[in-house]
């Protein structure tokens, strides 16, 4: 009677199901499956298939989605240092470590839970960010995407993504349909998945807003993360219990300038409410264009406080996150009015 030696020293079944299916040649040989054994069992009739360069599917069928993720990133990871596992085992349990290698692209969205993710230039392709002194080359269906700096990524079902605003502009650097973008970006917004200016902070760093569709698209973005950024603003005043401001108005000295608008105004305490939306636009650096919106808000707010008028700028992200807190902190501004010199009377009119 004949015994098949085990397949390893360090048995398998400490990885989960998916880790047990795609290993790469240098995890098989760590645990005990010689050059030899691999190459016959990879043959056109064996068990197992080479599902990438160095990276093997264990089993004979075609990979499942999972498996097909999990192996791009095996063949785009940087290997370990001797001495550092890349697989868990009894001391590390948990996950692999995939060292500088970050799902990104069509991929990457559908892990976030975007429901419009365009299909991929080339079907069933998968992009990896890798940094750009990585020796590595595109192959199979992993497209690598060179970066000078990775993200850090964010782990969704045990897998490195990157963040929604870089996943979006890998994805929006390869389509040419203006409406699948506009699609995109709407839907990151609406879904409460990113704000629209770290969108824009991306597509401007990835050099995409000299493309006329995205910029038609970005249009379009900015339009709707302020809706619901004064969605937001109306909701924190009526649930926090705050009174009723006027809003979207414009502020004039009697018969003098126009000193700028604001998106809610208490005249009888002199407190305006002004959402921060500042985004880089086409045409500027993201540095230049952020400085000079801010030298913006700066001076208008310098300007009204002069005349003895309070203004809190509010984030469309903090009154996502903390409407609370922004509602004390309009309450405290309310409140503290009283104890101010009295305002200079200015005209309030309709935005």
């Amino acid at each position: 009677m004949t015994h098949n030696p085990p397949l390893s020293p360090r048995p398998l079944r400490h990885l989960s199901d998916v880790h047990r299916r795609v290993l790469t040649a240098a995890q098989l040989r760590a645990h005990g499956v010689p050059a030899a054994e691999l190459g016959e069992r990879c043959r056109p009739d064996g068990p197992w298939r080479e599902l990438l360069p160095n990276v093997i599917l264990l089993h004979p069928g075609p990979p499942t989605g999972e498996e097909r993720l999990h192996g791009a990133l095996l063949y785009a990871a940087r290997a370990a240092e001797p001495g550092v596992p890349l697989q868990p085992t009894a001391e590390h349990p948990h996950r692999p470590v995939y060292a500088e290698a970050v799902l990104t692209g069509p991929a990457a969205l559908a892990l976030h839970g975007f429901s419009s993710t365009p299909p991929p230039a080339s079907p069933d392709q998968v992009h990896v960010l890798v940094p750009r002194s990585r020796r590595l080359r595109s192959t199979g269906y992993v497209r690598l995407v060179r970066t000078t700096a990775l993200p850090t990524p964010l782990a969704v079902a045990g897998l490195p993504v990157a963040p929604v605003p870089r996943a979006l502009a890998d994805t929006v650097a390869e389509l040419t349909d203006a409406e699948a973008v506009r699609r995109l970006l709407t839907e990151a917004v609406r879904g409460g998945h990113c704000e629209p200016a770290a969108v824009v902070r991306e597509l401007t760093q990835a050099k995409l807003l000299s493309r006329p569709h995205v910029v038609d698209a970005v249009d379009a973005l900015l339009a709707e993360g302020r809706s619901i950024a004064e969605d937001r603003l109306y909701r924190m005043v009526r649930e926090y219990g705050l009174p009723d401001p006027v809003w979207n108005v414009d502020l004039r000295l009697p018969g003098g300038p126009h000193l700028g608008g604001l998106d809610a105004y208490w005249p009888d305490q002199a407190v305006a409410v002004e959402l921060d939306t500042r985004a880089p636009r086409q045409g500027r650096g993201e540095e230049r264009g952020d400085d000079a919106l801010w030298s913006e808000y700066a001076l208008k707010r310098e300007h009204l406080e002069r005349l003895g008028i309070t203004v809190v700028h509010v984030t469309p992200r903090k009154l996502r996150d903390c409407p609370e807190q922004q509602a004390a902190v309009v309450r405290t501004a309310l409140m503290a009015s009283g104890d101010r010199d009295p305002a200079a009377y200015v005209v309030v009119l309709p935005r």
